[in-house]
């Protein structure tokens, strides 16, 4: 007997169903008024993530932009010396190196007699470091690769040679000193 009510109900009710889609957000506003009758405050609502697809596209537009510099970055002039003449490479770290120990010896034999004469050598020194640098602009610019290579290997025995004559005039300075030093009578 009760299945035949439901059955007359639904049958004078066919047709009249609605079939639309509910608008956007009816659920959540249908649960908020659930939750107001019964007392409870509703959470606050998660709210549109808009920044992460916005975030995204910034981190590929600056991983882009690092790519753009890294490949298309010009080579410094070293580098593009040795793709010219790669055994400039090894010569000037040899050099380089005996160099650098002789200028720190000149650097540790500075004292007030000798002061003078150190600090004249390290500003020769640096004439001819800026001297080497325009050798390789030179070189990378197109000019005469041996011409250029013998003049390069020459400022490196000519910064050599001036350190070694400048150690030894430093040995006599400190040699004459001494002499004096054990001379001088009271």
């Amino acid at each position: 007997m009760e299945q035949d009510r439901i059955d007359e109900l639904f049958g004078n009710l066919k047709g009249s169903f609605d079939f639309e889609a509910p608008q956007d957000g009816h659920q959540a506003r249908f649960l908020e008024k659930l939750n107001q009758s019964k007392g409870v405050t509703s959470l606050p609502q998660k709210k549109s993530n808009w920044w992460k697809p916005l975030s995204i596209a910034a981190s590929i537009a600056l991983i882009g932009m690092l790519a753009v510099q890294v490949f298309s970055s010009n080579p410094s002039i070293k580098e593009q010396v040795v793709e010219i003449a790669p055994e400039v490479s090894q010569t000037e770290f040899y050099f380089a190196n005996l160099i650098e120990e002789q200028v720190q010896q000149l650097k540790d034999e500075k004292s007030p007699e000798t002061a003078k004469l150190v600090d004249d050598t390290l500003q020769q020194l640096d004439k001819l470091g800026k001297d080497y640098e325009a050798l390789e602009q030179e070189l990378v610019n197109g000019g005469n690769s041996k011409i250029i290579l013998n003049a390069m290997i020459t400022n490196f025995q000519t910064r050599i040679d001036l350190l070694k004559e400048v150690l030894t005039n430093i040995e006599n300075i400190k040699n004459i000193k001494s002499y004096y030093d054990e001379n001088v009578t009271i």
